[in-house]
Parts: structure tokens; C-alpha cells; sequence
């Protein structure tokens, strides 16, 4: 039986490279190679490596919300009734159908699920709580509104 190769233990450049991609994706590979303090080919090879190895994902840009009318943000509790294999994986198939939902996660605790969703306004919160509520296996579901962002996810504390 074969092993997938492992990958190369992180060093404080790897680092680097990951913190300034993650502030800025867009940032040509000279400039990283200057931030890091590389030649542009070494540094060019180490991002490679660092997306083949799996530990930079995907690229993207952060969209204005509110510009593109979903400006509103709610978070759901969801609760199953039952907590089968059948039941967990029938929901995640559903809620991966709802493009409203931008997060989904399972919890442990007085719940079965977190979800976060982004909406236009009331109207269409109401449309898409529906359809969750909708989802065979749904028990009970409570709603936070959000009021106002206080912090929202930058990316990992690497340094």
C-alpha cells in the first residue's frame, strides 16, 4: 500500500507567503518575492508547492455585500428530530442547495446545526427560512438577526 507523499514541514518563509496571499491574492509573484525577502522564481516554486500540498485552497475577492443586496446577515439554529446518518445527511444535501446559505456547520451542544445565511431584507429571509424549514428532519429552528458586524473573518492568525 502506498503512501501519499507528506509535505514539507512549514518554515517562516512558507509562512510569510501564506499571511501576505491571504491579505492580498492579487499580489504579483515579485512583489511576494520582495515581502518575503526571495528572488521571484524560488518564491514562484514555494507557492506552488504550498497550493499543491493543499494548504492554500483557492483564490477570490471579497464582494460588497450590501452593493450586491445581501446586505443582511442571520444566523439559524437548526435542530433535528432525530440524529440518524440518514437524517444529518439528507439536510447537509439540502442546505448545500440554498444559495442564500454561505455557512453551514454542525455543533455540538443544545443544537444540530449553525447556519448563516445572507438575504436582501426580511422578505426574503422569510423566503429562505422556508425552505429550510422545509428540509426533511427539521425539528425547531431560532433566528439571530444580525444587527451589526463587529468583526468578520480575515483569515488564519499565522502571524
Amino acid at each position: 500500500m502506498s503512501q501519499a507523499p507528506k509535505s514539507k514541514a512549514l518554515d517562516r518563509i512558507d509562512i510569510n507567503i501564506l499571511a501576505t496571499l491571504q491579505k492580498n491574492g492579487r499580489i504579483s509573484n515579485v512583489n511576494l518575492a520582495n515581502s518575503v525577502g526571495l528572488s521571484a522564481s524560488p518564491c514562484l516554486d514555494r507557492v506552488k508547492r504550498l497550493e499543491a500540498d493543499g494548504y492554500i485552497e483557492r483564490y477570490g475577492a471579497k464582494l460588497n455585500a450590501s452593493k450586491l443586496k445581501f446586505g443582511m446577515s442571520a444566523f439559524i439554529e437548526i435542530t433535528l428530530s432525530k440524529t440518524t446518518t440518514e437524517i444529518f445527511d439528507s439536510f447537509q444535501a439540502a442546505i448545500m442547495e440554498i444559495n442564500e446559505v454561505s455557512e453551514c456547520h454542525m455543533v455540538a451542544g443544545g443544537f444540530d446545526y449553525l447556519v448563516k445565511i445572507r438575504i436582501a431584507d426580511m422578505e426574503a429571509y422569510r423566503q429562505v427560512l422556508g425552505m429550510i424549514v422545509d428540509i426533511p428532519g427539521v425539528a425547531k429552528n431560532h433566528t439571530y438577526v444580525v444587527i451589526e458586524e463587529i468583526k468578520e473573518d480575515h483569515g488564519l492568525p499565522l502571524v
